[in-house]
């Protein structure tokens, strides 16, 4: 007897500055994001792109991505989309786009991502404040003609 339904896998979730489809089907993902470095704060991310494969599961499934705040309760964008497996050999890709996301303070902000409110993967996506060198500091070198 086969199983009606397996809980898929996450094979990946990545968060990037961009995601594309080649007429092919295979996505191209541009800017993969390992920390945000922003020059001031308050600051507004116009598109933050989440890459999310499964695979090794059968059924019908709701994906739930969260994006929290460094207080670690939050949410500042959520998103959810329902897919499908019809064989344990396929996989689904989904992409969720987070709009107009403000960060309004230094810290670590957290990705999470949860099929049928079972949390599969929570990973953290620091924000640096890092203000550009002020050229009129002593010791700084002359801008280049």
């Amino acid at each position: 007897m086969t199983p009606t339904r397996i809980l898929p896998d996450l094979q990946c979730s990545l968060v990037c500055e961009d995601i594309r489809q080649e007429v092919t089907g295979n996505f191209i993902l541009v800017g993969v994001i390992n920390f945000i470095r922003v020059p001031k704060l308050p600051v507004v991310a116009l598109k933050l792109s989440l890459f999310n494969r499964w695979t090794a599961g059968v059924g019908q499934f709701t994906e739930t991505a969260r994006l929290i705040a460094p207080d670690q309760t939050t949410v500042l964008r959520k998103g959810e989309v329902k897919f499908a497996l019809q064989d344990a050999g396929l996989h689904a890709t989904n992409v969720t786009l987070f709009g107009q996301v403000e960060f309004t303070v230094a810290g670590t902000y957290f990705v999470e991502v949860l099929v049928d409110d079972v949390m599969k993967l929570r990973y953290p996506v620091p924000v640096i404040l890092a203000p550009p060198p002020n050229p009129h500091a002593p010791g700084t070198p002359p801008a280049p003609a």
